[in-house]
């Protein structure tokens, strides 16, 4: 079976590194945290991840290559606690995803455990160009 690139297809043009984002992305998808994504008006979403045992402190929300890059990293507490049973995921993590043109991230807020990142879709006016056509 042949795979499919978008520069498989002739009239997409100059989509390049949009491919490249999306193998990255599909590469570090792992399940976790938990995530969900809502749209929450006609131009706007929320993405909502489930970081319990995270504090503000131990979350990053950057973006890089027009890719939203949520990491979380727990420091050591120092102390020498004996678990009889470890059930609450205390490593580290990185989510990303992809973010189409126009798309900016907002207001991020802890709440109860979770994280809310709050993204906003800029709507470009149209604009028609007309391109004259020279005599050779």
């Amino acid at each position: 079976m042949t795979k499919l690139t978008l520069g498989s297809y002739p009239h997409m043009l100059g989509f390049e590194q949009l491919e490249r984002l999306l193998e990255r992305t599909a590469k570090s998808s792992e399940g976790y945290p938990p995530f969900n994504i809502e749209q929450t008006s006609d131009d706007s979403y929320r993405i909502t991840l489930a970081v319990a045992g995270f504090s503000e402190s131990d979350l990053s929300i950057t973006v890089e290559d027009r890719q939203l890059v949520i990491r979380g990293r727990q420091g050591d507490d120092g102390s020498e606690r004996i678990f009889l049973h470890r059930g609450i995921a205390s490593r580290q993590f990185q989510r990303s995803f992809v973010l189409a043109d126009g798309v900016e991230v907002g207001e991020a807020l802890m709440e109860n455990g979770l994280l809310h990142v709050d993204l906003t879709l800029i709507r470009p006016q149209a604009v028609v160009q007309t391109i004259q056509i020279k005599k050779g």
